[in-house]
């Protein structure tokens, strides 16, 4: 998918090595965000499993990951990853993301989210995409707000973040959410 500015596709398995190089790059920037990671997830074969198990996800309709990346460039910015798919009557999955700690401020990950937001309703047919951010990191937290998530309640030790049980506040976007900004967006 194009957006005005970037391209969010699948990895390819030959970008393991340009993955890892953006992982290492913003390691330290990234740590206090995310799990506790083995030594080997930061390394060429762990980067390769983790696109491979991407694209297992994808066939399973379990979960699509994508490449942040600039278009004018092909520069790699980030991932972000529509993960835990629940079909059913649920129709749901939790969206994650990071980004190159250089670019952050300049509207790119609000852009990738609601890029996201519109492949999750259109080409993967859900209802609901759900995310949670630490109350502290107030970068993300504007970021699911400015992509039209609502704000939907506190979880208290939901995640284990840096080897620490942290809270997190839940957002959430339905079909009928989005649609509403469209037409609100046609609108204008």
């Amino acid at each position: 998918m194009l957006t005005e500015r970037l391209e969010l596709r699948a990895f390819l398995p030959e970008e393991a090595e340009e993955l890892l190089e953006l992982r290492l790059a913003n390691r330290e920037f990234l740590a206090p965000l995310e799990p506790v990671r083995s030594d080997s997830y930061l390394t060429l074969a762990g980067q390769r499993t983790e696109i491979l198990q991407s694209e297992k996800g994808r066939v399973r309709d379990q979960a699509y990951v994508y490449a942040i990346r600039l278009r004018e460039n092909g520069q790699l910015l980030g991932r972000a990853a529509l993960t835990g798919i629940a079909r059913g009557p649920f129709q749901n999955a939790s969206l994650g993301y990071f980004l190159d700690r250089t670019h952050n401020g300049h509207g790119y990950m609000t852009e990738a989210a609601r890029g996201i937001v519109e492949l999750a309703f259109t080409k993967h047919r859900l209802h609901r995409v759900q995310a949670g951010v630490m109350p502290r990191n107030a970068a993300s937290l504007r970021v699911l707000e400015k992509a039209g998530f609502r704000r939907e309640g506190l979880a208290e030790r939901y995640l284990k973040i840096n080897g620490v049980w942290e809270d997190h506040i839940l957002f959430g976007i339905t079909i009928e959410d989005w649609k509403g900004k469209e037409e609100e967006n046609d609108v204008r």
